[in-house]
């Protein structure tokens, strides 16, 4: 195991896990909370209580029958009869006070869940889009819903089964010693610590065997996912075999793991059994001798023999719980890792909304790089005046996507700096930028839903009538009409059941819905053929009329009607001008233009 696994670390990653947790047992609000746990812990004292003082009545009733001297105390005058009903009655009054621990409980676990996974999902919509582009969604969708589901079983056995069976044992002990003799409570106190140690030293060895088991689960899940969502490309080179056998290792691995999981278990079960069984014995002998000597009755050997299986019961899920408890700990861990992982673009604490006037974007200066090492964007200073369109392109690699993902700051820049309407992006709020940007890229990813609710996705606030009316805008309204279902036909996952230009409709529709006054195209004709680009290209022009528009094409011809045209190459802006200027002038566009138009007529 590599050092991330250390027991210390693991000891630490605990600790703090359950001190993420506990606020949510205990919160300031709401009151009904803290209520709720205040009943359940009374429920559960009131059932240990009962539990404890339950084998009472099942010796009086003994020593009744087998003709002993029973105290009057405990008889009540009710008889055998009497003393067996009132012990039945006392042990439904503990399984009674149990599920009412439960029911109060319930809220305050599932309370707790809901809250920690929206705030893990928040977090996660929060972080960076360089997270985004190197995490792997597979696994990342397991850390969740492994942390999410280990909350509740996290909240409810650290207070209801570890708490308790320390109270039990103890409760049971001091009657042990009272009852009986201080050797009684000797054996089960040592019957009781070689059985913890016991529990806990191999379950911290299958607790690492397991975080193993889970690595693979991550992996082989990852391995599907990532195989499921380039289902085409798989079919494109006969890679099934292929992806089949990486699954397969994957699963190798897990089943590897999980048969040492299931071997480990049978050790823990039977070394377990061994040590309370011996314990057991030892009592009842002692007991028997009590018995035999006159020193006790029958009926306290009978109370004996219960109060050991009362012990022996709980401590039977002790490895049980304890695993479970450390392994939502791990789980939870790893999701705490995540909720920690810092957000690189934030808003500053006195952050405003953006205020749009002409809608003018300027770069000044910026200089930007993925990697510092490795500057894409050299000192980049653009003006693209409010209302204009102004193209930007250059060969691939140049840094033309780098610019659209600064201004919608998925990144912040370098060096330099990059304003709307002279404010820095940097000192307005993310949302309200958001929310003044519209974006088509290349291709659009639609939601697994139906296209009225991919449309929507624009302005969830909207009429029907403004969906249709942006629907047409965007010359797909006929469309939809013509399918079965009309807005309500469901797309398929990304949108896969529409063709690259319905897609691709369905996007500028909902971007119109949104109506920003700054509009960004990212190549979004690219993937098209040339038809449906010179129909879209119509569409997109007329979507543009009254905004800014800042269009990043690798197809000149696309960008012929800009009012300006920049080229970018190797992060530096070589040339910019108008189409016939450029073209005039005979330079880098110009050649560009030139090696296209070749392309075109070759084809």
């Amino acid at each position: 195991m590599s050092d991330t696994y250390s027991p210390e670390n693991e000891r630490r990653s605990g600790w703090r896990t359950i001190r993420k947790v506990a606020p949510y047992l205990w919160p300031k609000d709401p009151a009904w909370v803290r209520w709720r746990v205040v009943f359940a812990m009374a429920a559960l004292l009131l059932s240990k209580v009962v539990a404890v003082g339950t084998p009472f009545f099942y010796k009086a009733a003994v020593d009744m029958l087998a003709g002993e001297t029973v105290d009057p105390a405990w008889a009540l005058g009710l008889g055998a009869v009497g003393i067996t009903v009132a012990y039945g009655l006392a042990r439904l009054m503990s399984v009674g006070m149990q599920q009412l621990r439960d029911v109060f409980f319930a809220a305050v676990g599932q309370r707790a869940l809901r809250m920690l996974a929206l705030e893990t999902f928040q977090h996660i919509h929060a972080l960076s889009m360089r997270y985004h582009i190197t995490r792997k969604t597979g696994g990342l969708s397991r850390i969740i819903e492994r942390g999410v589901k280990g909350v509740e079983f996290l909240l409810r056995f650290l207070l209801f089964s570890i708490g308790p069976l320390v109270l039990e044992l103890l409760m049971i002990a001091v009657v042990l010693a009272v009852v009986f003799d201080i050797w009684y409570l000797v054996v089960v106190a040592i019957t009781i610590v070689l059985y913890v140690w016991f529990t806990f030293t191999v379950t911290e060895w299958r607790v690492k065997i397991r975080k193993v088991m889970n690595e693979q689960d991550t992996d082989a899940n990852q391995k599907a996912i990532d195989s499921l969502l380039n289902f085409e490309t798989v079919k494109y080179f006969g890679a099934e075999d292929r992806e089949a056998s990486r699954y397969d290792g994957a699963m190798e691995r897990y089943v590897a793991a999980a048969l040492k999981t299931s071997y480990s278990l049978a050790f823990l079960n039977f070394g377990q059994a061994l040590l309370i069984t011996g314990g057991l014995v030892a009592v009842m002998v002692m007991a028997a001798i009590g018995v035999s000597n006159g020193s006790l009755t029958v009926g306290d050997f009978v109370l004996v023999n219960a109060y050991m299986i009362q012990i022996t019961m709980p401590l039977n899920f002790l490895g049980t719980v304890y695993r479970e408890i450390r392994q939502s700990l791990v789980d939870m861990g790893e999701m705490f890792d995540l909720l920690e992982q810092p957000a690189e673009v934030k808003d500053k604490p006195d952050a405003r909304d953006v205020e749009i006037g002409q809608g003018s974007v300027v770069f000044d200066h910026v200089v930007f790089g993925y990697d510092a090492a490795r500057p894409i964007l050299k000192g980049v200073s653009l003006e693209v005046p409010g209302g204009q369109t102004v193209a930007i392109v250059g060969p691939s690699g140049s840094g033309k996507s780098t610019i659209g993902r600064l201004l919608f700051r998925f990144y912040d820049v370098g060096e330099g700096a990059l304003m709307i309407d002279g404010q820095d992006v940097r000192d307005v709020t993310q949302k309200s930028l958001h929310a003044s940007i519209g974006v088509v890229p290349q291709d659009t990813v639609l939601f697994n839903d139906t296209v009225y609710y991919n449309i929507a996705y624009g302005r969830p606030d909207a009429t029907r009538a403004e969906i249709v009316e942006a629907a047409k805008a965007a010359k797909i309204h006929d469309f939809i009409e013509s399918l079965p279902e009309g807005y309500e036909t469901q797309v398929g996952e990304r949108g896969l059941k529409l063709s690259g230009g319905e897609k691709q409709r369905v996007g500028i529709a909902r971007t119109l819905l949104k109506n920003p006054p700054i509009l960004l195209l990212d190549e979004a004709t690219s993937a098209l053929d040339t038809e449906t680009e010179a129909e879209i290209q119509n569409e997109l022009r007329a979507m543009g009329e009254g905004r800014t528009v800042i269009t990043i094409a690798h197809r000149l011809s696309t960008v012929a009607h800009a009012d300006r045209i920049v080229v970018l190459e190797n992060g530096l802006i070589v040339e910019e001008g108008r189409h016939g200027e450029l073209l005039d002038r005979d330079g880098r566009y110009a050649a560009l233009w030139n090696m296209q138009a070749a392309e075109e007529d070759a084809a």
